[in-house]
């Protein structure tokens, strides 16, 4: 399999999308660095940031970046290490919730992915194929999230779907030859 330089993951919630970005990462470089994008505001996401730091060991580096991911990317990306931005989703949510503009903010964003240094693994939730959110606020927040990964794929070398713990390589592919009957 050839070498990649931006990937990007996606999968619904406890796909095993962050597990198997971090098995990417610790086979591809000794150094690394886990941008985080969480912020605990509550109990429960607490524990949850608590386990995802027992996934890693000793041998990461954490930078936590819940608005300032681009400047963070290109603070931490370069040669001979790896980085891991777990995850989009939630810089994005952190984004809306702090009524920043998600478009100004993205194309920052995308910037700083094109022009890393380094391997750079990025970590999203693909929201829309669930049912559809019952607020505006949810609805929007949907179609944000669509545009970015959207963004997101286009900017990465590779994308991997992850779904039931199983990766399935979306890009690149093959050319499609369909044909009508």
């Amino acid at each position: 399999m050839p070498a990649y330089r931006r990937i990007l993951v996606l999968g619904g919630a406890r796909s095993g999308k962050s597990r198997f970005a971090l098995q990417l990462a610790e086979q591809a470089c000794p150094k690394r660095t886990y941008i985080a994008t969480a912020q605990a505001f509550d109990d429960e996401m607490r524990d949850r940031i608590a386990l995802h730091r027992l996934e890693r060991d000793s041998s990461w580096q954490t930078v936590d970046a819940p608005w300032e991911l681009a400047q963070a990317i290109q603070a931490q990306t370069g040669p001979g290490k790896v980085v891991l931005v777990d995850c989009l989703t939630l810089w994005l949510s952190n984004l809306v919730l702090a009524e920043r503009a998600p478009q100004p903010e993205t194309d920052r964003l995308i910037h700083a992915v094109c022009e890393a240094q380094g391997p750079l693994i990025l970590v999203s939730n693909e929201v829309g194929q669930g049912i559809v959110p019952s607020t505006p606020l949810g609805r929007s927040f949907r179609d944000e999230q669509g545009r970015l990964n959207q963004r997101m794929a286009e900017a990465c070398d590779a994308v991997i779907f992850v779904a039931a713990g199983c990766p399935i390589l979306m890009k690149p592919t093959p050319p499609l030859d369909l044909k009508l009957a």
